[in-house]
């Protein structure tokens, strides 16, 4: 059975892991672009540098010499610079230089002089005056080849001789990425944890504050030798029981209290009653008769707390149930048949008649005591009910997914005032042919069942007249095909 309150945890509980989610899922997803930027903003001071060396070494015309040289030492070196965790060992930056008319005139990897660079896109940008950038793979169709290229203008004076470009390959900084993805991913995970872990241990110290660690010295106290295995599952069995502690101070406070408050509000009738008889049958001199219906009041009104207390104990040990347990196949019709020779019985003296009509067949998977005690239920209230003389209507039914048991009298029908209020512990209407309440725990009994076996039931009035009560439940191939 899931409660509402498991249900409320559990949307608590899928609301923060989605919005954790979401939250990893946008930061993950900005992390590439965010280290591009910082890339190319690198490339672009490196780019305007060589510029500006050019520049200066091209008085009478654009010379680039003294690049080949330069960079073959650059590529040349060896080092180890440790950068947040990421070893790197060589030079992987570019360099390509083209005249004005986009041929090159040096290229650092020594693969393109002498070609056409005009329509690319940084060059093409470059030679006009602009700033130009482009990613493009080394390999046609190989993305993990991509480099990352920045192009700016060569002046000298104010006429455009040329352009440069710096580049660097992504997997260069991909590195870089994937490890700050890592860690990103990390933190968020133990972040989440530790929340979690967090609201437990601050719900653990609001209720039981020394309670685990009291425990655990005690366990210390008691072993002869320290074993920390032992040590630590009897802590984690001790924190278990705290919190179930918690969980059900928390959950079950006010409902013992409102579960107390009415039963003594309920038991106070029956317990005046007997009260005045008593008082009444020590008066001497009381005739035969007036004692004797006395003594049969207190009788009644006994039999009265008796019933209030067995119902109330039966229903507290089925709300204590989490799951059914082993459950068989139960067929429903020849359960109705039988529950409605026996109603008719009890109906005799009021010439009720109980009547099963005709229909589908189905069953369901559970606790077939149960399930009689919660149908009988119904039909004890509609029997309660009906006017004398009356009929009690029972139907089987299968309806898509659920399989349906109405229970139908001809009696007066739910008061308006009471419709929201039927289902609640305690709460009871006078019956109409003897004006007498019952213990009010009969139809809370019967939800239960029904929670308990993944079902609900509901009572209406019917048209035409009457009440009309629906217990719903999941057919049998539909849960053992789960």
């Amino acid at each position: 059975m899931i409660t509402a309150r498991t249900r409320i945890f559990v949307g608590i509980l899928l609301v923060y892991t989605v919005g954790v989610g979401v939250l990893m899922w946008r930061l993950l997803a900005d992390i590439d672009p965010r280290y591009r930027e910082s890339a190319e903003e690198s490339l672009v001071e490196t780019a305007h540098l060589m510029a500006s060396l050019l520049e200066a070494r091209s008085a009478g015309g654009l010379d680039t010499t003294w690049l080949e040289p330069l960079f073959r030492d650059l590529y040349a070196r060896r080092f180890e610079a440790n950068i947040f965790g990421i070893k790197k060992e060589s030079v992987e930056l570019r360099a390509t230089v083209v005249d004005a008319q986009g041929i090159v005139l040096f290229d650092s990897l020594g693969r393109h002089e002498g070609k056409d660079f005009s329509q690319w896109r940084d060059v093409r940008l470059a030679l006009a005056g602009k700033y130009g950038a482009r990613t493009s793979p080394d390999l046609d169709g190989d993305a993990n080849t991509s480099v990352m290229v920045v192009a700016v203008p060569v002046r000298v004076g104010e006429r455009i001789v040329g352009a440069v470009s710096v580049a660097k390959p992504a997997l260069s900084f991909g590195q870089f990425i994937e490890a700050a993805r890592r860690k990103t991913l990390l933190v968020g995970v133990t972040s989440g944890v530790s929340v979690l872990l967090l609201a437990v241990f601050v719900s653990l110290w609001l209720v039981r504050p020394f309670g685990v660690v009291t425990d655990a010295w005690r366990d210390v106290r008691r072993q002869r030798r320290l074993d920390p295995a032992l040590l630590g599952r009897r802590v984690l069995g001790s924190i278990g029981a705290a919190f179930d502690e918690m969980r059900d101070a928390i959950a079950g406070r006010h409902y013992v209290a409102d579960y107390v408050q009415t039963l003594t509000h309920e038991l106070k009738s029956p317990l005046s009653a007997i009260r005045g008889a008593a008082e009444l049958l020590r008066e001497p001199g009381m005739p035969e008769a007036d004692r004797q219906r006395f003594i049969a009041n207190v009788g009644r009104e006994t039999q009265r707390i008796q019933e209030l207390v067995d119902r109330m104990m039966e229903l507290t040990a089925l709300e204590r149930r989490r799951t059914l347990g082993p459950t068989e196949t139960v067929a429903l019709r020849p359960l109705l048949q039988d529950l409605a020779t026996s109603a008719e019985a009890a109906g005799a003296p009021r010439r009720l008649r109980v009547v099963l009509h005709d229909g589908d067949d189905a069953s369901v998977d559970g606790d077939p005591l149960l399930l009689r005690r919660a149908i009988g239920n119904l039909l004890d209230n509609a029997l309660d009910f009906s006017s004398d003389g009356g009929t009690v209507e029972i139907a089987l039914a299968r309806r898509g997914r659920r399989v349906e048991v109405t229970i139908r009298d001809r009696g007066p029908g739910i008061p308006e005032f009471a419709d929201a209020k039927m289902f609640e512990k305690f709460f009871s209407l006078a019956r109409p042919h003897n004006k007498r309440k019952s213990t009010g725990l009969g139809l809370a009994f019967v939800k239960q069942i029904a929670e308990l076996h993944r079902g609900r039931v509901t009572l209406r009035n019917a048209e035409g007249g009457g009440a009309l009560a629906t217990l719903e439940l999941p057919p049998h191939d539909m849960r053992s095909a789960r």
